[in-house]
C-alpha cells in the first residue's frame, strides 16, 4: 500500500481521536437524541416486537419497560456508535500502520493497545465531565469494536499483498 494512502489512514484515526474527545466533553444533556426520537419515531414502530428485548448493562436495566421508548432506541444508538468509532479507529489504525511498520504483531499490538488505551482515558475523561457516566463495560465495547476494525484491515491487508504476489 502507497504510503501516502497510509498517512490518510493514520489522519483518519486522528480525526476519530478528536471526535471522541469533542464528544465526550459534552454532557449527556447536550448529546441527548431522546427529544428528537420522540418526535421522529413518534408512531414508536416495532414498540411491541422491542418490549421482549430486555438485558443489564452495567448494572442497569435496558428495556422500553424501565427506560422508555426513546432512551431504549437512544442506548443502541449510542452504543452502535461507540462500536462502530472504535472500529473504523482500529482499522484506520492497521491501515496507516502496516505500510510503515513491517513486524504484523507489532501492527497489531499497536492497532489494538492505542484504542484501549485511548478507551480507558476517554472514560476518565467522562468522569470529569458533568452529567456523564464512566464505564468498564464502555471500554470492553470500544476495545471489542477496535479488534473487529483491525480484523477486518488485517484481511484486507492480506488480499492486496496476496494480489501483488500475483500480479
Amino acid at each position: 500500500m502507497q504510503q501516502r494512502l497510509s498517512w490518510l489512514f493514520i489522519g483518519i484515526a486522528l480525526t476519530i481521536i478528536i471526535i471522541l474527545f469533542v464528544s465526550s466533553s459534552q454532557t449527556y444533556e447536550e448529546q441527548s437524541l431522546t427529544s428528537s426520537l420522540d418526535k421522529l419515531l413518534a408512531s414508536k414502530p416495532f414498540e411491541q416486537q422491542l418490549s421482549a428485548i430486555s438485558f443489564h448493562y452495567a448494572g442497569s436495566e435496558i428495556s422500553i419497560a424501565a427506560k422508555g421508548y426513546s432512551s431504549f432506541i437512544e442506548f443502541f444508538i449510542r452504543k452502535g456508535a461507540h462500536f462502530f468509532s472504535y472500529a473504523l479507529l482500529g482499522f484506520s489504525l492497521f491501515m496507516g500502520f502496516s505500510a510503515f511498520i513491517k513486524r504484523t504483531w507489532l501492527v497489531i499490538s499497536l492497532s489494538a493497545g492505542i484504542p484501549l488505551g485511548y478507551a480507558a482515558m476517554d472514560e476518565f475523561h467522562q468522569m470529569l465531565t458533568g452529567g456523564r457516566t464512566p464505564l468498564v463495560q464502555d471500554v470492553l465495547l470500544d476495545f471489542s469494536g477496535a479488534i473487529v476494525g483491525l480484523l477486518i484491515a488485517y484481511v484486507v491487508i492480506k488480499q492486496i499483498r496476496k494480489r501483488d504476489i500475483l500480479s
